[in-house]
Protein backbone atom coordinates (compact mmCIF):
# COMPACT_ATOMS: atom_id res chain seq x y z
CA UNK A 1 0.00 0.00 0.00
CA UNK A 2 1.60 2.99 -0.65
CA UNK A 3 1.62 5.85 1.87
CA UNK A 4 -1.09 8.18 0.31
CA UNK A 5 -3.43 5.17 0.72
CA UNK A 6 -2.09 4.64 4.12
CA UNK A 7 -2.86 8.13 5.40
CA UNK A 8 -6.44 7.97 3.76
CA UNK A 9 -7.21 4.88 5.95
CA UNK A 10 -8.68 5.57 8.83
CA UNK A 11 -7.32 2.78 12.24
CA UNK A 12 -11.02 2.32 13.55
CA UNK A 13 -10.01 -0.56 15.57
CA UNK A 14 -7.40 1.07 17.89
CA UNK A 15 -7.15 4.25 19.45
CA UNK A 16 -9.52 7.35 20.65
CA UNK A 17 -13.22 7.23 19.46
CA UNK A 18 -15.03 10.26 19.90
CA UNK A 19 -12.28 12.06 17.76
CA UNK A 20 -12.35 9.66 14.76
CA UNK A 21 -16.54 9.36 14.64
CA UNK A 22 -16.16 13.19 14.29
CA UNK A 23 -13.49 13.08 11.96
CA UNK A 24 -15.15 10.65 9.60
CA UNK A 25 -18.96 12.04 10.13
CA UNK A 26 -18.21 15.49 9.40
CA UNK A 27 -17.07 15.22 5.76
CA UNK A 28 -19.94 11.98 4.83
CA UNK A 29 -22.62 14.91 6.43
CA UNK A 30 -21.23 17.44 4.66
CA UNK A 31 -21.35 15.58 1.39
CA UNK A 32 -24.64 14.28 1.91
CA UNK A 33 -25.91 18.03 2.74
CA UNK A 34 -24.12 18.69 -0.93
CA UNK A 35 -25.86 16.22 -2.51
CA UNK A 36 -29.07 17.51 -1.03
CA UNK A 37 -28.18 21.03 -2.32
CA UNK A 38 -28.68 19.36 -5.91
CA UNK A 39 -32.70 19.20 -5.50
CA UNK A 40 -32.42 22.50 -2.95
CA UNK A 41 -30.59 24.85 -5.93
CA UNK A 42 -33.08 22.91 -8.09
CA UNK A 43 -36.26 24.62 -6.11
CA UNK A 44 -34.56 27.96 -5.12
CA UNK A 45 -33.55 28.51 -8.95
CA UNK A 46 -37.49 27.66 -10.53
CA UNK A 47 -38.73 29.28 -7.52
CA UNK A 48 -37.00 32.73 -8.34
CA UNK A 49 -36.57 32.65 -11.68
CA UNK A 50 -39.09 30.20 -13.50
CA UNK A 51 -42.32 31.81 -15.63
CA UNK A 52 -44.78 29.76 -13.42
CA UNK A 53 -42.92 30.07 -9.97
CA UNK A 54 -45.31 28.16 -7.89
CA UNK A 55 -46.00 25.44 -10.01
CA UNK A 56 -42.37 24.74 -11.09
CA UNK A 57 -41.35 24.53 -7.28
CA UNK A 58 -44.10 22.05 -6.89
CA UNK A 59 -43.08 20.24 -9.67
CA UNK A 60 -39.40 19.91 -8.50
CA UNK A 61 -40.76 18.74 -4.88
CA UNK A 62 -43.10 16.57 -5.66
CA UNK A 63 -40.56 14.41 -6.97
CA UNK A 64 -38.28 14.06 -3.78
CA UNK A 65 -40.77 11.14 -2.12
CA UNK A 66 -41.00 9.72 -5.75
CA UNK A 67 -37.30 9.78 -6.34
CA UNK A 68 -36.54 8.52 -3.02
CA UNK A 69 -38.89 5.03 -3.72
CA UNK A 70 -37.13 4.44 -7.28
CA UNK A 71 -33.74 5.01 -5.35
CA UNK A 72 -33.92 3.58 -1.91
CA UNK A 73 -33.66 -0.04 -2.38
CA UNK A 74 -30.77 0.19 -4.03
CA UNK A 75 -28.84 2.84 -1.42
CA UNK A 76 -29.69 0.39 1.19
CA UNK A 77 -27.84 -2.54 -0.82
CA UNK A 78 -24.76 -0.10 -0.86
CA UNK A 79 -24.88 -0.09 2.65
CA UNK A 80 -24.65 -4.00 2.74
CA UNK A 81 -21.74 -3.58 0.57
CA UNK A 82 -20.23 -1.63 3.32
CA UNK A 83 -20.75 -3.82 6.09
CA UNK A 84 -19.22 -6.68 3.98
CA UNK A 85 -16.36 -4.67 2.65
CA UNK A 86 -15.44 -3.22 6.16
CA UNK A 87 -15.96 -6.93 8.15
CA UNK A 88 -13.00 -8.18 5.52
CA UNK A 89 -11.02 -5.27 6.72
CA UNK A 90 -11.63 -6.06 9.97
CA UNK A 91 -10.54 -9.37 9.32
CA UNK A 92 -7.73 -8.50 7.38
CA UNK A 93 -8.98 -10.21 4.41
CA UNK A 94 -7.59 -8.03 1.63
CA UNK A 95 -8.15 -10.84 -0.84
CA UNK A 96 -12.24 -10.82 0.02
CA UNK A 97 -12.37 -7.01 0.62
CA UNK A 98 -11.19 -6.48 -2.68
CA UNK A 99 -13.37 -9.36 -4.63
CA UNK A 100 -16.25 -7.78 -2.35
CA UNK A 101 -15.99 -3.81 -3.95
CA UNK A 102 -16.30 -5.21 -7.73
CA UNK A 103 -19.02 -6.97 -6.32
CA UNK A 104 -20.68 -4.33 -5.37
CA UNK A 105 -19.26 -2.04 -8.21
CA UNK A 106 -21.29 -4.30 -10.29
CA UNK A 107 -24.35 -4.13 -8.49
CA UNK A 108 -24.26 -0.75 -8.29
CA UNK A 109 -24.06 -0.53 -12.35
CA UNK A 110 -26.93 -3.12 -13.08
CA UNK A 111 -28.93 -1.84 -10.60
CA UNK A 112 -28.30 2.14 -11.86
CA UNK A 113 -29.55 0.93 -15.74
CA UNK A 114 -32.58 -0.87 -14.68
CA UNK A 115 -33.59 2.03 -12.16
CA UNK A 116 -33.23 4.21 -15.70
CA UNK A 117 -36.07 2.43 -17.08
CA UNK A 118 -38.16 2.01 -14.26
CA UNK A 119 -38.21 5.85 -14.15
CA UNK A 120 -39.00 6.72 -17.38
CA UNK A 121 -41.47 4.07 -17.48
CA UNK A 122 -43.42 4.79 -14.13
CA UNK A 123 -42.92 8.69 -13.74
CA UNK A 124 -46.74 9.72 -15.52
CA UNK A 125 -48.60 6.76 -13.46
CA UNK A 126 -47.32 7.20 -10.32
CA UNK A 127 -47.85 11.40 -10.36
CA UNK A 128 -50.80 10.52 -11.18
CA UNK A 129 -51.57 8.15 -8.65
CA UNK A 130 -50.14 10.68 -6.10
CA UNK A 131 -52.94 13.06 -6.87
CA UNK A 132 -50.43 15.45 -8.77
CA UNK A 133 -52.15 18.75 -9.18
CA UNK A 134 -52.82 19.13 -13.01
CA UNK A 135 -51.52 22.42 -13.44
CA UNK A 136 -48.20 20.62 -11.62
CA UNK A 137 -48.31 17.32 -13.50
CA UNK A 138 -46.59 18.05 -17.23
CA UNK A 139 -43.64 19.67 -15.52
CA UNK A 140 -43.17 17.03 -12.66
CA UNK A 141 -42.97 14.24 -15.13
CA UNK A 142 -40.32 15.99 -17.11
CA UNK A 143 -38.82 16.19 -14.45
CA UNK A 144 -38.89 12.61 -13.17
CA UNK A 145 -38.10 11.30 -16.83
CA UNK A 146 -35.06 13.58 -17.34
CA UNK A 147 -33.66 13.07 -13.67
CA UNK A 148 -34.18 9.09 -14.37
CA UNK A 149 -31.23 9.32 -16.94
CA UNK A 150 -28.90 9.99 -14.49
CA UNK A 151 -29.52 6.43 -12.67
CA UNK A 152 -26.71 4.71 -13.23
CA UNK A 153 -24.34 7.17 -12.51
CA UNK A 154 -25.97 8.15 -9.22
CA UNK A 155 -25.90 4.43 -8.34
CA UNK A 156 -22.11 4.38 -8.58
CA UNK A 157 -22.07 7.48 -6.97
CA UNK A 158 -23.45 5.86 -3.82
CA UNK A 159 -21.64 2.66 -4.22
CA UNK A 160 -18.28 3.89 -4.72
CA UNK A 161 -18.65 6.71 -1.85
CA UNK A 162 -19.78 3.76 0.41
CA UNK A 163 -16.77 1.33 -0.75
CA UNK A 164 -13.97 4.76 0.20
CA UNK A 165 -15.68 5.25 3.68
CA UNK A 166 -14.77 1.38 4.12
CA UNK A 167 -11.50 2.51 4.97
CA UNK A 168 -11.85 5.52 6.64
CA UNK A 169 -11.88 8.05 3.72
CA UNK A 170 -15.24 10.34 3.97
CA UNK A 171 -12.90 13.28 2.20
CA UNK A 172 -12.88 12.49 -1.13
CA UNK A 173 -16.54 12.04 -2.01
CA UNK A 174 -16.68 14.97 -0.27
CA UNK A 175 -14.25 16.58 -3.23
CA UNK A 176 -16.67 14.81 -5.68
CA UNK A 177 -19.85 16.56 -4.87
CA UNK A 178 -18.29 20.07 -4.35
CA UNK A 179 -16.64 20.50 -7.86
CA UNK A 180 -19.97 18.55 -9.12
CA UNK A 181 -22.57 21.13 -6.82
CA UNK A 182 -20.56 24.16 -7.77
CA UNK A 183 -21.20 23.25 -11.59
CA UNK A 184 -24.73 22.03 -10.83
CA UNK A 185 -25.31 25.68 -9.28
CA UNK A 186 -23.53 27.19 -12.37
CA UNK A 187 -25.56 24.89 -15.02
CA UNK A 188 -28.93 25.57 -13.22
CA UNK A 189 -28.57 29.55 -13.61
CA UNK A 190 -27.57 29.05 -16.94
CA UNK A 191 -30.09 27.05 -18.50
CA UNK A 192 -33.26 28.74 -16.41
CA UNK A 193 -32.25 32.46 -16.47
CA UNK A 194 -30.73 32.37 -20.04
CA UNK A 195 -32.02 29.51 -21.98
CA UNK A 196 -35.28 29.91 -19.91
CA UNK A 197 -35.60 25.87 -19.67
CA UNK A 198 -37.25 26.41 -16.55
CA UNK A 199 -38.11 22.43 -14.76
CA UNK A 200 -36.18 21.03 -17.33
CA UNK A 201 -33.26 23.16 -17.20
CA UNK A 202 -32.43 22.47 -13.06
CA UNK A 203 -33.18 18.40 -14.22
CA UNK A 204 -30.50 18.39 -17.19
CA UNK A 205 -27.92 20.46 -14.73
CA UNK A 206 -28.43 17.67 -12.27
CA UNK A 207 -27.97 14.46 -14.10
CA UNK A 208 -24.86 16.42 -15.68
CA UNK A 209 -23.57 17.08 -11.76
CA UNK A 210 -24.02 13.33 -10.98
CA UNK A 211 -22.47 12.15 -14.12
CA UNK A 212 -19.04 14.07 -12.97
CA UNK A 213 -19.30 13.11 -9.05
CA UNK A 214 -19.78 9.78 -10.43
CA UNK A 215 -16.44 10.02 -12.86
CA UNK A 216 -14.69 11.35 -9.57
CA UNK A 217 -15.12 8.51 -7.37
CA UNK A 218 -14.38 5.84 -9.98
CA UNK A 219 -11.19 7.62 -10.65
CA UNK A 220 -10.20 7.67 -6.78
CA UNK A 221 -11.01 3.85 -7.20
CA UNK A 222 -9.27 3.37 -9.91
CA UNK A 223 -6.21 5.25 -8.20
CA UNK A 224 -6.32 3.30 -5.31
CA UNK A 225 -3.36 1.10 -3.85
CA UNK A 226 -5.00 -0.45 -1.38
CA UNK A 227 -7.80 -3.46 -0.71
CA UNK A 228 -10.49 -1.02 -2.21
CA UNK A 229 -8.27 -0.71 -6.02
CA UNK A 230 -11.30 -0.93 -8.66
CA UNK A 231 -10.12 -2.69 -11.46
CA UNK A 232 -12.94 -2.16 -14.53
CA UNK A 233 -11.81 -5.35 -16.28
CA UNK A 234 -12.46 -7.49 -13.22
CA UNK A 235 -15.84 -6.61 -12.61
CA UNK A 236 -18.22 -9.49 -11.88
CA UNK A 237 -20.81 -10.34 -8.84
CA UNK A 238 -19.08 -12.92 -6.75
CA UNK A 239 -21.68 -15.06 -5.46
CA UNK A 240 -20.98 -15.71 -1.76
CA UNK A 241 -20.47 -11.58 -1.24
CA UNK A 242 -23.58 -11.03 -3.11
CA UNK A 243 -25.53 -13.13 -0.86
CA UNK A 244 -23.91 -11.64 2.14
CA UNK A 245 -24.29 -7.79 0.65
CA UNK A 246 -28.15 -8.99 0.15
CA UNK A 247 -28.48 -10.38 3.35
CA UNK A 248 -27.13 -6.93 5.51
CA UNK A 249 -28.45 -4.64 2.45
CA UNK A 250 -31.47 -6.20 0.82
CA UNK A 251 -33.88 -5.30 4.73
CA UNK A 252 -32.13 -2.05 4.96
CA UNK A 253 -33.02 -1.12 1.38
CA UNK A 254 -36.72 -2.67 1.46
CA UNK A 255 -36.97 -0.55 4.45
CA UNK A 256 -36.17 2.59 2.94
CA UNK A 257 -38.21 1.91 0.03
CA UNK A 258 -41.22 0.86 1.84
CA UNK A 259 -40.58 4.07 4.11
CA UNK A 260 -41.03 6.07 0.97
CA UNK A 261 -44.21 4.42 0.14
CA UNK A 262 -45.45 6.06 3.19
CA UNK A 263 -43.85 8.93 2.47
CA UNK A 264 -45.69 8.82 -1.24
CA UNK A 265 -48.78 8.33 0.22
CA UNK A 266 -48.26 11.11 2.69
CA UNK A 267 -47.21 13.03 -0.44
CA UNK A 268 -50.47 12.52 -1.98
CA UNK A 269 -52.47 13.37 0.49
CA UNK A 270 -50.63 16.59 1.14
CA UNK A 271 -51.07 17.25 -2.43
CA UNK A 272 -54.94 17.75 -1.65
CA UNK A 273 -54.20 20.66 0.13
CA UNK A 274 -53.31 22.67 -3.07
CA UNK A 275 -50.30 24.26 -5.43
CA UNK A 276 -49.18 26.14 -2.21
CA UNK A 277 -49.22 23.61 0.32
CA UNK A 278 -47.19 21.44 -2.03
CA UNK A 279 -44.61 23.89 -2.95
CA UNK A 280 -44.30 25.09 0.74
CA UNK A 281 -43.59 21.62 2.45
CA UNK A 282 -40.87 20.52 -0.12
CA UNK A 283 -39.29 23.96 0.66
CA UNK A 284 -39.46 22.75 4.30
CA UNK A 285 -38.41 19.49 3.51
CA UNK A 286 -34.91 20.49 2.57
CA UNK A 287 -33.95 21.92 5.82
CA UNK A 288 -35.46 18.65 6.99
CA UNK A 289 -33.18 16.79 4.50
CA UNK A 290 -30.29 19.03 5.76
CA UNK A 291 -31.04 18.21 9.50
CA UNK A 292 -31.69 14.30 8.83
CA UNK A 293 -27.98 14.38 6.67
CA UNK A 294 -26.31 15.24 9.83
CA UNK A 295 -28.12 12.63 11.76
CA UNK A 296 -27.21 9.72 9.14
CA UNK A 297 -23.94 10.88 9.12
CA UNK A 298 -23.45 9.31 12.88
CA UNK A 299 -25.72 6.65 11.45
CA UNK A 300 -23.31 5.47 8.86
CA UNK A 301 -20.27 6.13 11.18
CA UNK A 302 -22.07 3.94 13.02
CA UNK A 303 -22.23 1.11 10.64
CA UNK A 304 -18.95 1.42 9.45
CA UNK A 305 -17.01 1.16 12.88
CA UNK A 306 -19.12 -1.03 14.36
CA UNK A 307 -18.77 -3.54 11.84
CA UNK A 308 -15.33 -3.16 11.69
CA UNK A 309 -14.72 -3.59 15.61
CA UNK A 310 -17.11 -6.38 15.81
CA UNK A 311 -14.97 -8.64 12.84
CA UNK A 312 -11.85 -7.72 14.78
CA UNK A 313 -13.91 -9.27 17.94
CA UNK A 314 -13.96 -5.67 19.95
CA UNK A 315 -17.23 -5.65 21.55
CA UNK A 316 -16.55 -2.97 24.44
CA UNK A 317 -15.07 -0.51 21.89
CA UNK A 318 -18.68 -1.38 20.11
CA UNK A 319 -20.40 -0.23 22.73
CA UNK A 320 -18.84 3.09 23.02
CA UNK A 321 -19.26 3.90 19.42
CA UNK A 322 -23.13 3.50 20.04
CA UNK A 323 -22.85 6.00 22.69
CA UNK A 324 -20.73 8.56 21.27
CA UNK A 325 -22.75 8.77 17.83
CA UNK A 326 -26.05 8.16 19.58
CA UNK A 327 -25.19 11.32 21.45
CA UNK A 328 -23.84 13.49 18.63
CA UNK A 329 -26.68 12.53 16.47
CA UNK A 330 -28.83 14.01 19.05
CA UNK A 331 -27.02 17.31 19.56
CA UNK A 332 -26.39 17.70 15.68
CA UNK A 333 -30.67 17.50 15.38
CA UNK A 334 -31.75 20.08 17.66
CA UNK A 335 -28.94 22.15 16.97
CA UNK A 336 -29.82 22.04 13.13
CA UNK A 337 -33.39 21.73 13.69
CA UNK A 338 -33.52 24.85 15.83
CA UNK A 339 -31.20 26.86 14.06
CA UNK A 340 -33.65 26.58 10.70
CA UNK A 341 -37.01 27.34 13.30
CA UNK A 342 -35.78 30.63 14.24
CA UNK A 343 -34.15 31.67 11.15
CA UNK A 344 -37.11 30.57 9.01
CA UNK A 345 -38.12 33.95 7.64
CA UNK A 346 -34.49 33.77 6.21
CA UNK A 347 -34.60 30.36 4.84
CA UNK A 348 -37.89 30.11 3.79
CA UNK A 349 -37.23 33.38 1.24
CA UNK A 350 -33.59 31.95 -0.85
CA UNK A 351 -36.43 29.08 -2.05
CA UNK A 352 -39.55 31.49 -2.56
CA UNK A 353 -40.98 34.83 -2.71
CA UNK A 354 -44.90 33.43 -2.55
CA UNK A 355 -46.18 34.44 1.12
CA UNK A 356 -48.60 31.58 0.78
CA UNK A 357 -46.32 29.07 -0.07
CA UNK A 358 -44.50 30.37 3.16
CA UNK A 359 -46.79 29.96 5.52
CA UNK A 360 -47.20 26.41 4.94
CA UNK A 361 -43.38 25.91 4.63
CA UNK A 362 -43.34 28.05 8.35
CA UNK A 363 -45.96 25.50 9.73
CA UNK A 364 -44.41 22.73 8.38
CA UNK A 365 -40.90 23.50 10.05
CA UNK A 366 -41.77 24.69 13.41
CA UNK A 367 -43.57 21.30 13.89
CA UNK A 368 -41.08 18.51 12.20
CA UNK A 369 -37.72 20.18 13.17
CA UNK A 370 -38.64 21.36 17.01
CA UNK A 371 -39.06 17.12 17.47
CA UNK A 372 -36.22 16.10 14.78
CA UNK A 373 -33.86 14.42 17.10
CA UNK A 374 -36.60 11.69 18.58
CA UNK A 375 -35.66 10.76 15.33
CA UNK A 376 -32.17 9.33 16.36
CA UNK A 377 -33.38 6.84 18.68
CA UNK A 378 -34.34 4.12 15.63
CA UNK A 379 -31.93 5.33 12.97
CA UNK A 380 -28.85 5.06 14.99
CA UNK A 381 -29.76 2.04 17.23
CA UNK A 382 -30.73 0.34 13.54
CA UNK A 383 -27.35 1.79 12.11
CA UNK A 384 -25.78 -0.42 15.30
CA UNK A 385 -27.61 -3.68 14.76
CA UNK A 386 -26.89 -3.59 10.88
CA UNK A 387 -22.81 -3.47 11.96
CA UNK A 388 -23.57 -6.77 14.43
CA UNK A 389 -25.11 -8.13 11.79
CA UNK A 390 -28.85 -7.66 12.46
CA UNK A 391 -30.36 -5.97 9.08
CA UNK A 392 -34.16 -7.68 9.38
CA UNK A 393 -34.55 -7.16 12.57
CA UNK A 394 -34.43 -3.18 12.21
CA UNK A 395 -36.39 -3.26 9.01
CA UNK A 396 -39.21 -4.93 10.39
CA UNK A 397 -39.44 -3.06 13.14
CA UNK A 398 -39.17 0.56 11.00
CA UNK A 399 -41.78 -1.03 8.88
CA UNK A 400 -44.43 -1.35 11.79
CA UNK A 401 -43.73 1.35 13.55
CA UNK A 402 -43.22 4.04 10.98
CA UNK A 403 -44.87 2.93 7.48
CA UNK A 404 -47.49 1.19 8.78
CA UNK A 405 -48.61 3.56 11.43
CA UNK A 406 -48.10 6.39 9.04
CA UNK A 407 -51.05 4.49 6.67
CA UNK A 408 -53.34 4.50 9.58
CA UNK A 409 -52.76 7.65 10.32
CA UNK A 410 -53.25 9.06 6.71
CA UNK A 411 -56.06 6.83 6.13
CA UNK A 412 -57.72 7.12 9.78
CA UNK A 413 -56.78 9.75 11.79
CA UNK A 414 -56.53 12.07 8.29
CA UNK A 415 -59.87 11.42 7.25
CA UNK A 416 -61.65 12.72 10.98
CA UNK A 417 -59.39 15.51 11.02
CA UNK A 418 -58.24 16.54 7.23
CA UNK A 419 -56.01 19.11 7.86
CA UNK A 420 -52.11 20.03 7.00
CA UNK A 421 -51.10 20.36 10.37
CA UNK A 422 -52.84 17.02 11.80
CA UNK A 423 -51.15 15.20 8.75
CA UNK A 424 -47.98 16.80 10.17
CA UNK A 425 -47.85 15.57 13.68
CA UNK A 426 -47.73 11.69 11.81
CA UNK A 427 -43.99 12.36 11.82
CA UNK A 428 -42.91 12.90 15.47
CA UNK A 429 -45.76 10.33 17.14
CA UNK A 430 -44.50 7.60 14.37
CA UNK A 431 -40.98 8.30 15.46
CA UNK A 432 -41.11 7.95 19.16
CA UNK A 433 -43.07 4.04 18.32
CA UNK A 434 -40.29 3.56 16.38
CA UNK A 435 -37.38 4.59 18.26
CA UNK A 436 -38.79 2.56 21.59
CA UNK A 437 -39.40 -0.63 19.82
CA UNK A 438 -35.68 -0.27 17.97
CA UNK A 439 -33.65 0.33 20.94
CA UNK A 440 -35.64 -1.83 23.31
CA UNK A 441 -34.67 -4.64 20.72
CA UNK A 442 -31.03 -3.23 20.71
CA UNK A 443 -29.80 -4.03 23.64
CA UNK A 444 -31.60 -7.36 23.67
CA UNK A 445 -29.48 -8.73 20.30
CA UNK A 446 -26.88 -6.73 21.22
CA UNK A 447 -26.35 -8.92 24.04
CA UNK A 448 -26.70 -11.93 22.56
CA UNK A 449 -24.36 -11.19 19.80
CA UNK A 450 -21.48 -10.35 22.30
CA UNK A 451 -22.42 -13.68 23.73
CA UNK A 452 -21.74 -15.70 20.12
CA UNK A 453 -18.09 -13.85 19.64
CA UNK A 454 -16.72 -14.61 23.16
CA UNK A 455 -17.76 -18.08 22.95
CA UNK A 456 -16.11 -17.75 19.60
CA UNK A 457 -12.99 -16.55 20.67
CA UNK A 458 -12.63 -18.87 23.59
Amino acid sequence: MSDLSKARKMDMLNGPIASKLIAFALPLAASSILQQLFNAVDVAVVGHFALNQAEATAAVGCNGPVINLIVNLFVGVSVGANVVVSGYIGNQNKDGANRAVHTAMSIALISGIALLFVGLLVSRPILELMDTPPEVLPDAVEYLRIYSLGMPVIMIYNFGSAILRCIGDTKRPLYCLTVSGVINAILNMIFVVVFHLDVAGVAIATVISNVISASLVIIFLIREKSEIHLDIHKLKVCKTDLLRIMKIGLPAGLQSMVFSISNVIIQSVLNSFGTDAVAGSAVALNYENFTYFAVSAFCQTTVTFTSQNFGAGNYKRCNKIFRLCFVFAIISAIAMGWIFIFGRSLFVSIFTRDSGVAEYAYTRMIIVLSLYFILCTYEVGGSALRGLGYSMTPAVLTVFGTCIFRLFWVWVICDIWPSYDVLLLVYPISWIITGTAVLSVYFILRGKAYKRLIKKQA
